[in-house]
């Protein structure tokens, strides 16, 4: 139970930190890619948490997050695709929702405005969102598993 639950936790903190690489090699998240990051925090943090008080009911709420983080990257990927509408803030043209009137007028480049409905990068015909989510279900798998392995010690 303990390894699984160590597993699916720095599975969470590992697809975060790629989140992060890809950002710092210049792929801008949109916001929901940056929605995408709460649930594998919540993982992460639920992992150490678990370290601190290996209660059973952590590796529920563990895949919880993990199904959220998926459930977000399979809403994302078909806004991708285009199968339905993603939020007006940032898909289908985007939208001046946010800015200032300072903004608006101001003489200096305006924010960029990252597209949730754009591939930025994908590999194997999958953009990040659809990795997030597959991966991310990948996790749950091991949440449960821990959530429902027997006990040895622990929980």
């Amino acid at each position: 139970m303990r390894a699984l639950i160590i597993g699916a936790a720095l599975g969470s903190a590992a697809l975060l930190a790629g989140a992060f690489v890809f950002q710092w090699l210049g792929y801008a998240p949109c916001r929901m890619c940056i929605w995408q990051r709460y649930p594998h925090v919540a993982a992460a943090l639920i992992g150490v948490l678990f370290l601190l008080v290996p209660l059973r009911a952590l590796a529920w709420l563990g895949a919880g997050a993990a199904a959220a983080t998926g459930g977000i990257g399979v809403f994302h990927a078909g806004v991708e695709q285009g199968w339905w509408e993603g939020p007006a803030s940032c898909s289908g043209g985007g939208s001046l929702s946010g800015l200032s009137a300072g903004d608006l007028l101001s003489t200096e480049a305006a924010p960029a405005i990252v597209m949730c409905d754009e591939i930025a990068w994908q590999f194997l015909g999958l953009s990040m969102a659809s990795w997030n989510a597959a991966l991310s279900f990948g996790l749950v798998a091991l949440w449960i598993a821990a959530a429902r392995a027997p006990r040895t010690g622990l929980a």
